[in-house]
């Protein structure tokens, strides 16, 4: 009987028939993947040259260590994305539901960004974003 969930018990939501379909839909995938990945090896042409071999960093011929020193700069900037890049992920919510939040979200909005401007200021007042040293 397929009754609407809001109409089962929770015994019935929960039960393992209820998950069968999405383990037999992972098993499928996962099983086409390897078959694929396997005849692709034995129907495939397999030539090893120097080239195929060698490692690969984005087209450009590797030279000298990896080890040596950056500059910290590169970090920093990253780091800075990422900060303002979850600025940008918290005003999601808030355009989502801006009518229900009403006049006290727009106020907490307007505090986040706030707090935000302060701290990029601070960056520029450090010198954080300047590359010449």
């Amino acid at each position: 009987m397929n009754l609407p969930l809001y109409l089962m018990s929770a015994n019935e939501i929960n039960s393992a028939t209820t998950y069968l379909p999405i383990a037999l839909q992972l098993l499928f995938a996962a099983s086409f993947v390897g078959f694929m990945i396997l005849v692709s090896s034995w129907v495939g042409p397999s030539r090893k040259t120097t080239d195929k071999l060698a490692n690969f960093a984005s087209g450009i011929e590797s030279h000298g260590d990896a080890r040596s020193p950056m500059a910290v700069k590169y970090f920093l900037i990253a780091i800075l994305f990422v900060l303002f890049d979850v600025e940008v992920i918290f005003f999601y919510p808030y355009a989502v539901n801006f009518k229900e939040l009403g006049w006290k979200g727009f106020f907490e909005i307007v505090l986040f960004v706030t707090f935000f401007l302060v701290g990029f200021i601070y960056i520029i007042k450090k010198g954080a974003l300047k590359w010449e040293d």
